[in-house]
Parts: structure tokens; C-alpha cells; sequence
């Protein structure tokens, strides 16, 4: 069934005021000037969201955060609720990015229980999962990723408030893809695993994203792949001009 591409950045801890709002304008500048028939995303860091939202007025582009807590208030020094990132203008948030999984040490469950408090104050998730580079060498990554759908999504996960990004940690901001059937066969995987959680009819509208190195170059190939609804893009979500020339693969 036809799903809407979703092409979404992640700025990660990169951008102080002048230059983050720099290119949250040029993109804007880009999305408005052009004829997308796509979806957009953009998930500054927490410094910049309330710049980065007034940048983007006048567009559909979506503000998304690339972290949030579970609880509604309280003492969690250091944390932003989901309430406050949909008080600051959010739709969506990041959660489970490898970097956030491994750096931080978080589980399945606590991914889970992030997704639920998202959800229930009205944002939609984008949930990471992914295997390394040894799980990879050693053939799971297939299991890894269904051990992580079946941990990491809620049961309250529908296709209109959850999104999947699968990110092989290997080929992240490494330059390193696998090959178009490889990313083909895991979203493929990814959805049997969500039609067995979630139901089929769930599955086939959820957008499974592809990230890990998409630039302009492979962008195509990848987002023309039957199970691949869009990409979450790193390094390349930092030059406007890569951004939309991968909007612009998706396209084709």
C-alpha cells in the first residue's frame, strides 16, 4: 500500500543559535520554493527548538525533539517532559536513537515507557532500532531488531503516532550502507515483526524509515525500495542543499 515518504533530520548536538536557525531557514526557504509530495521533519537539539519552530512557520514541516522523559513533571534534573516539547511547538520526538541506547544506557523498557508518555500527550515517536556491527558479522540482525520492535513499541503504537527508523549502528556517520536488498530484506522483516505485535493492517501503514549515511548519491535507490517509507538522516540534515536533494531522490 502507498505510504507517504517521511524525510526526517536529526541535527544531533550540532548548531549554536546563528547557524541553526541559518539552516532551519534555508530549508524552509527550499520546501516552500519546491513541490514535495513528502512529509518533513526536523529535530534540532533542545537549545534550539522554540528558533527552530519560528523558522519554520508558514511550512508543513515538523518540529521534533531527539529525546524526551517519561515522566510528566518532577525531579528528573536535566530532563524535558513530553508536555514541555508540546508546549514548545513539537509533534514528534527521537526515541531509542542507537547513540541514546548505547552512550546512555538505555533499555527496551524504558524506550517503551518514553513511547507511552509520548503518545498519551499527543506526539508522535520516531522509534529507533538497529544491530552493530558484531551482531551483524554474526548474522542477528533480523533477531536484533525483532527483539527491539517487540521490546521498544508499545501496544498502543498505531501508524498515525509511531514511526520505525531502522539505523544499522555500524553504518552510522560511517559512510558505510548495506546494499539495497539488505536494508530491503530487514524493513521487510521489521514489518512482519510489527504485524505480528501491532496486526497486519497497522503494519502495512506504518513508515519504516532507513537511516545510516543517506546522502544525495544513495538516496534514491534506497527510498525507491518497497518497505522503506523515508530515511532519518544525520550528517547530510546539516547542509540544506543535502537535505532536500534527498527529499528530492524520494521523489523519483
Amino acid at each position: 500500500m502507498a505510504r507517504k515518504k517521511l524525510i526526517a533530520g536529526n541535527w544531533k548536538m550540532n548548531c549554536l543559535l546563528e547557524d541553526g536557525t541559518a539552516l532551519a531557514k534555508a530549508v524552509a526557504t527550499q520546501v516552500k520554493g519546491g513541490k514535495f509530495d513528502c512529509d518533513f521533519l526536523i529535530c534540532p537539539p533542545f537549545t534550539l527548538l522554540g528558533f527552530v519552530k519560528k523558522c519554520l512557520r508558514g511550512t508543513k514541516i515538523a518540529l521534533g525533539a531527539q529525546d524526551v522523559h517519561f515522566a510528566e513533571k518532577g525531579a528528573h534534573t536535566g530532563d524535558i517532559s513530553p508536555l514541555m516539547l508540546k508546549d514548545l511547538g513539537c509533534s514528534y520526538t527521537l526515541i531509542g536513537h542507537s547513540e541514546r541506547r548505547v552512550d546512555h544506557f538505555e533499555t527496551n523498557e524504558l524506550i517503551c515507557k518514553k513511547a507511552v508518555a509520548a503518545h498519551a500527550a499527543g506526539l508522535n515517536t520516531v522509534i529507533c532500532i538497529g544491530e552493530t556491527g558484531e551482531e551483524r558479522d554474526a548474522g542477528k540482525t533480523i533477531k536484533v531488531c525483532q527483539e527491539e520492535i517487540n521490546g521498544s513499541v508499545p501496544d498502543d503504537a498505531t501508524a498515525k503516532n509511531t514511526v520505525i527508523a531502522y539505523e544499522p549502528i555500524w553504518a552510522i556517520g560511517t559512510g558505510k550502507t548495506p546494499t539495497a536488498a539488505d536494508v530491503q530484506e530487514v524493513h521487510a522483516a521489521i514489518r512482519k515483526a510489527l504485524a505480528k505485535k501491532l496486526g497486519k493492517a497497522t503494519a502495512n501503514k506504518m513508515r519504516i524509515l532507513y537511516g545510516g549515511s543517506v546522502k544525495p548519491s544513495n538516496a534514491e535507490e534506497l527510498l525507491k525500495l518497497p518497505d522503506v517509507d523515508g530515511a532519518l538522516i544525520g550528517g547530510a540534515s546539516l547542509k540544506a542543499d543535502d537535505f532536500i536533494g534527498i527529499a528530492k531522490n524520494a521523489l523519483k
